[in-house]
């Protein structure tokens, strides 16, 4: 096995993700996404007003920074007209609006209990949406199948190299994009955006995961030293809703000392609340999660510490803000 492997007991051998694979993942995607803009302001904390830099990637294409990976995934495995994913909603947008700019038809499998908001946003997209099962793993399962019969190009929300290095293009933007080496904090579901992230900036400078209460896949992982199946219980199941971190994320936590800081759910709510009053900002529940561990006291920025908060998506039902 070499050095781009590892292996977790009882799982299959992972390949390795690096800065390199990064980097060759913004080159593949040179045209095809946003470089999303940053916007340096302060935020109400516990203490009083916090700097911040908001990393606006609510802004990309399909209103998700999954689009990223699903788009360097599909360039880079460019064989095959059909594509198959599970997913509870984003990753399942990004891979619908991948494959139509590519040419290629794709069926998004969505558990029962998917936001109509992002099904119809899968649909607007030319996909094919079956629901499956009351889960994710429920829908990962049939859609797995899926891919076998009609031998399609599978995508994983989360948990496959050219997904996470393109979500790492994040990461490589933020490093032109804001001075100096301020700590990043990003939401944590399956963990495909913080370990992008870390793979590409991970040794410069510290990235910290955040999570709801409800759904510590990470932090859960972390203390048990691999990935393990945790409970979802939060409002932000539907994009934070994976039941275990990725073994990919997991490795690259490992490596590049990735924190896991968890928040409540009330403050993942104060936030997006905040983001609406304050700045006109629409993200979902899990584009404000980083953002809650700031303003609740959770994570405390060091003296003349501005750290990056990665907003990362927008779709939601807008009759609940």
């Amino acid at each position: 096995m070499n050095e781009r492997s590892v292996v977790f007991s009882e799982h299959r051998p992972i390949d390795r993700i690096y800065r390199s694979d990064v980097r060759a993942a913004r080159r593949r995607l040179a045209g095809r996404i946003r470089k999303t803009p940053v916007f340096h302001t302060s935020v109400a904390g516990p203490n009083g007003p916090v700097p911040v830099t908001m990393k606006l990637e609510y802004l990309q294409y399909g209103g998700t920074f999954k689009v990223r990976g699903s788009f360097n995934a599909l360039l880079e495995s460019p064989a095959g007209t059909e594509v198959v994913i599970a997913s509870g909603g984003n990753a399942g947008i990004a891979a619908a609006l991948a494959a139509a700019h590519l040419g290629k038809s794709c069926t998004v499998v969505v558990p029962e209990s998917a936001p109509h908001t992002k099904v119809a946003a899968m649909w607007s997209h030319g996909a094919e949406v079956l629901w499956h099962g009351t889960t994710y793993a429920e829908a990962l399962g049939y859609a797995n199948e899926l891919a076998r019969e009609r031998n399609a190009v599978q995508l994983h929300a989360y948990d496959l190299p050219a997904i996470v290095a393109g979500a790492g293009v994040v990461g490589l933007e933020i490093e032109e994009q804001v001075r100096g080496r301020p700590p990043v904090l990003a939401a944590v579901g399956g963990g495909g955006l913080v370990a992008g992230i870390a793979a590409a900036i991970g040794r410069r400078q510290q990235v910290i995961g955040v999570e709801p209460e409800g759904i510590p896949t990470l932090h859960a992982a972390l203390s048990a030293n691999r990935p393990v199946e945790v409970a979802v219980s939060s409002i932000a199941a539907e994009s934070l809703g994976a039941t275990r971190i990725g073994n990919i994320a997991m490795d690259i936590a490992r490596r590049y000392q990735v924190r896991s800081l968890l928040v409540t759910d009330d403050a993942i709510a104060t936030a997006r609340d905040y983001l609406w009053r304050e700045f006109r900002i629409v993200v979902e529940f899990a584009g404000a999660a980083a953002l809650a561990a700031v303003q609740s006291g959770v994570y405390v920025p060091a003296p003349d510490e501005r750290p990056v908060i990665v907003l990362c998506g927008a779709n939601t039902d807008l009759s609940v803000l």
